[in-house]
C-alpha cells in the first residue's frame, strides 16, 4: 500500500504515522473511522484550523497511548505468570518503566512527525540529523530496558527479569516493525 503526503492528505498522514508509531496495530482502520466522523473543511479554514487539527492529533495519540499500555499490560500480566507476592514488586517497577519509555516515545514521536513534514524534499543535513535522533532513541531505549532488567532482578530475580526483557523486547520489535513498514523511504 502506497502512503502520499502531499496537499490534503497530510494531516491524515502525520496521523496514520503518530498512530502506528505508538503501537497501534489496526491504524488504517482507526483513522478510517475518525476520517469518516470528521466535516470536511473549508480552505478558509486555514492555519486556525491546523492548530486545532494539532490539538486533535495530540488527544489522538493520547487515547491511543492508553490504549496500547493497556493491551501491553494485558500481554505481560499472561506472559509473566506472576504470583501475589511477584505481582506486588513487579508492577510498581514496571509501571515506573512504562512512564520512563513513554517519555523516551515522545522524542520518537517528534522525530517522525519531522521526518513526515520533511521526507520527500530532505536536505543531507536533515536526513543526518533525523537518522542520529533515531539512533539516540534506540540507544536510550536499550539502556533503559538494561536498567529496569537490573531493578527486576533485584526485585524478583535473574529468570523472571529476563522474562519481563524478553516478553517487552518481543512488543517493542512488532512496535518497531509497524512504524518502519509505514514509514515512506527517505525522498521518495
Amino acid at each position: 500500500m502506497a502512503i502520499l503526503f502531499t496537499g490534503d492528505n497530510v494531516i491524515k498522514s502525520r496521523l496514520f504515522i503518530l498512530a502506528v508509531s505508538i503501537g497501534l496495530a489496526s491504524a488504517p482502520s482507526v483513522l478510517a473511522q475518525e476520517n469518516a466522523a470528521k466535516p470536511a473543511t473549508s480552505s478558509k479554514a486555514g492555519s486556525s484550523s491546523a492548530s486545532a487539527e494539532d490539538q486533535n492529533i495530540k488527544e489522538y495519540v493520547a487515547l491511543l497511548r492508553k490504549d496500547v499500555r493497556s493491551q501491553k499490560s494485558a500481554v505481560m500480566s499472561q506472559m509473566m505468570q506472576l504470583d501475589p507476592d511477584q505481582a506486588a514488586k513487579f508492577w510498581p517497577i514496571y509501571r515506573d518503566y512504562d512512564a520512563d519509555l513513554t517519555k523516551l516515545n515522545d522524542m520518537r514521536v517528534a522525530n517522525i512527525k519531522e521526518y513526515a513534514a520533511s521526507y520527500s524534499n530532505l536536505t543531507d543535513a536533515k536526513a543526518d540529523e533525523l537518522v542520529h535522533n533515531a539512533m539516540s532513541y534506540q540507544k536510550q531505549r536499550a539502556e533503559l530496558l538494561a536498567s529496569y532488567y537490573d531493578k527486576m532482578k533485584d526485585a524478583l530475580g535473574a529468570v523472571m527479569a529476563a522474562r519481563f526483557l524478553m516478553v517487552e523486547s518481543q512488543m517493542l520489535l512488532i512496535i518497531d516493525l509497524q512504524i518502519d513498514s509505514a514509514l515512506p523511504i527517505a525522498g521518495s
